[in-house]
């Protein structure tokens, strides 16, 4: 731990492997990002597609770029970082390393939320709308089922996972009833897709990640560190253990609703960038930071994976990130069990 003292009394912490780690995970998802932009149909190289983001380039390239591919790899960029940090406040708030949107029920609630729309058949932005709706409505009823004189971490996974069983019953019975081209419509969107995202996707997680990650990081990222030794530990520090609870809950279910609603529930992403994050830098607490950082860079990569690896055919970016975090939670399991700890 690094501290620095500025001229005024202020006292700056940070672990200088970790900001080196987030910084090295944003360079790495800015130099895939400008490679997203220039791959394609039309080719383009860095030094061109700088000039474009510059404001120069021909028309048809201010076009490709700015109102293509740019809004995809915005999208891409706020959604793995959202993804990242809410899983990261899930696992430490749980204090449990398979605490993510995915098995607690979130993501299944912002997909009920969202096929209830794809039924009724509503347009691209009422799905959007209903999936933030969902997952928010989802988070309300966990929290209200989880709670008992306090939310506490094993009592919200079991909730969670409960909840997350019955709504993906609910899901499935919705996908039999809407209409065919509907329903492929809904399982394509299911599997978490970034085809066809525009600036109106980018805008609303952009808006929300803006307010809230500064809110995470600055506000609640020390008392949350503290909340890792204990509820009895961090009161005793004058942490206000349950408003803090509430607060960091509802970021969370906030960042995993309006996530899903620009890309669809992009799968393992939130369980696996906070495991990457804390494997790297070496530190045992949340990792905000470098967990976002890691996030983002993981969700252009598979983006970029899923355009780029069938010649002619492009995969959901949800199938690539499903194959990468499934392959690496068995490889984590596997490694827990050969030191023992499982």
């Amino acid at each position: 731990m690094t501290v620095i003292r500025t001229p005024g009394g202020l006292s700056l912490r940070f672990r200088p492997r970790a900001l080196a780690i987030g910084a090295g995970a944003a360079v790495l998802a800015a130099g895939l990002g400008l490679v997203a932009l220039g791959s394609g149909d039309y080719p383009m190289g860095p030094a061109d597609v700088l000039r474009t983001l510059g404001g120069g380039g021909t028309p048809a390239e201010q076009f490709i770029v700015n109102e293509l591919r740019l809004p995809r790899l915005v999208t891409a960029l706020l959604v793995g970082a959202a993804l990242a940090l809410s899983g990261t406040i899930f696992q430490s708030l749980v204090r449990n390393p398979l605490g993510s949107p995915d098995m607690l029920g979130f993501t299944q609630g912002a997909s009920t939320g969202a096929l209830v729309v794809v039924v009724l058949g509503g347009s691209s932005m009422a799905l959007a709308g209903a999936a933030v709706v969902g997952g928010l409505c989802t988070g309300l009823l966990i929290y209200t089922l989880a709670w008992r004189r306090g939310v506490h971490g094993f009592r919200l996974i079991l909730v969670g996972i409960g909840v997350a069983a019955i709504l993906t019953g609910v899901n499935g019975y919705l996908l039999t009833r809407a209409p065919l081209m509907d329903a492929a419509r809904a399982v394509l969107w299911l599997t978490g897709s970034l085809d066809g995202r525009g600036w109106a996707n980018a805008g609303p997680l952009l808006a929300v990640t803006a307010v809230l990650a500064p809110l995470v990081l600055v506000v609640c990222g020390p008392a949350l560190r503290m909340m890792e030794l204990g509820d009895d530990t961090a009161s005793a520090l004058g942490v206000p253990v349950r408003r803090l609870r509430l607060v960091l809950l509802a970021a969370a279910v906030l960042l995993v609703s309006f996530s899903a609603a620009a890309a669809g529930p992009v799968s393992f992403l939130a369980l696996v960038a906070p495991h990457l994050a804390k494997r790297l830098t070496g530190s045992p607490g949340p990792n905000l930071l470098p967990s976002m950082a890691l996030g983002a860079a993981l969700m252009v990569g598979a983006d970029l994976l899923a355009q780029r690896a069938f010649t002619g055919h492009q995969l959901p970016v949800g199938v690539v990130t499903g194959m990468i975090g499934g392959g690496y939670l068995v490889w984590l399991l596997a490694v827990e069990r050969r030191a023992g700890r499982l």
